[in-house]
């Protein structure tokens, strides 16, 4: 049995390998850390104070790093499919707070005020997005954001090479449609070019459950 073997999807198993253990020393360092503050902080304005926070496919925890600076009492917990970075994880926050496998396995237990992902839906297989956005809104007891790339229309394009690994559409949009108590209360754009804290051109939706 190889690793491919032990998931749902080709796309799990390129995450959980070589290729997303090679992901960790890309997506680190003061700068980037500094691009996650100044986009959570905009995209996090109208929720006002956020004690919990559930990061769906966290990595090393880039993002659950720039929360603590914002909300120091907030409480974390991770999802991370990949064992280099989940084993960082674990340190950052408490391995009780870090499950290691697959979103797909990841069974919601208990609701934090805000449900987190960035960066990965568009690395899911389409058919699969129904369940990731299942949990999304089952761990959340209020607010859910999703940073990815949009595309107004489904579209599937090249990933450092790879076909098959990076899919952009109207994920928020589908959300909404989904699940009709979901209210989006703000939006915005975060862009590679930007001169003080350049990002990785990802569009960001905050919704509210009401």
């Amino acid at each position: 049995m190889t690793a491919a073997d032990n998931y749902a999807t080709p796309q799990e198993a390129f995450w959980a390998g070589e290729f997303g253990t090679e992901y960790i020393y890309r997506n680190d360092g003061a700068q980037m850390l500094a691009s996650n503050l100044n986009l959570l902080s905009k995209a996090l304005k109208q929720a006002g104070r956020i004690s919990s926070c559930l990061e769906f496919g966290a990595n090393i925890g880039m993002n659950l790093k720039a929360l603590q600076l914002l909300y120091p009492n907030i409480h974390l917990k991770a999802v991370e499919i990949n064992p280099a970075a989940a084993k960082l994880l674990a340190n950052l926050i408490g391995e009780s707070n870090v499950f290691e496998g697959s979103i797909f396995e990841y069974q919601v237990s208990d609701q934090v005020d805000i449900s987190l992902i960035r960066g990965v839906l568009i690395h899911i297989h389409p058919d699969m997005l129904p369940i990731v956005y299942e949990k999304l809104y089952q761990a959340s007891k209020r607010f859910i954001l999703l940073g990815e790339y949009y595309n107004p229309s489904p579209v599937s394009i090249s990933y450092r090479g790879h076909a098959d690994r990076l899919f952009k559409r109207d994920f928020a949009g589908e959300m909404l449609e989904k699940y009709p108590d979901l209210t989006l209360v703000d939006y915005g754009f975060v862009y590679r070019r930007d001169p003080a804290f350049p990002d990785d051109d990802i569009t960001w939706f905050l919704m509210e459950k009401r």
